[in-house]
């Protein structure tokens, strides 16, 4: 299935070059039925190791094969940190993709006790503080494997102040399945 959702993911993309046609939906769907369940994914482009492009959905709201078309294209010409990626940069992209599970709300009273619900590489996470919201996937726990250094980043992402976690933001947590290239 994985060799299958970096196909769609890369033929997404290469159709916005004119390399191949778009893709036929209702041809997949019909061979693979459960690319039809709804279903939130990630789609993360690299190049030499380095983050290109990463658009994603945290909630379920259409069908697996819409999700991962939407984003990849989402990745790769609109992700607002990076200029629209070009076809000789296509060429050398390497692509991630992520199936989110449900995320699901995480009680906690304090630092710690929030220190020892979350699990470093397994969990995704979800922040939301004064209307702000921000997530990093499980992955970027590979690059901020300190507690500390997560959630202060998590929080200039959702741009809040890196200290953020004192204001006890609401957290939420999902796991991802994910596909590489």
């Amino acid at each position: 299935m994985g060799e299958l959702l970096i196909e769609i993911a890369r033929k997404a993309i290469a159709s916005e070059f004119g390399i191949v046609n778009e893709i036929e939906v209702e041809e997949l769907e019909k061979k693979y039925p459960e690319l039809k369940k709804e279903q939130a994914t990630f789609v993360t482009l690299t190049i030499d190791g380095q983050l290109r492009g990463c658009i994603g959905s945290i909630i379920p709201h259409r069908p697996l094969l819409n999700d991962i078309v939407s984003n990849a294209k989402s990745a790769a010409f609109g992700d607002p940190r990076f200029s629209p990626l070009t076809p000789e940069e296509f060429k050398k992209v390497k692509i991630e993709v992520s199936l989110l599970s449900v995320p699901e709300f995480l009680e906690y009273s304090d630092i710690e006790d929030l220190k020892s619900k979350i699990r470093p590489g397994v969990d995704g996470v979800i922040l939301q503080c004064n209307g702000r919201q921000a997530t990093f996937l499980p992955q970027v726990w590979e690059q901020l494997n300190d507690f500390y250094q997560f959630f202060a980043h998590l929080c200039l992402k959702a741009g809040l102040q890196q200290n953020c976690l004192e204001c006890h933001p609401q957290i939420f947590v999902y796991q991802v399945e994910k596909f590489c290239e």
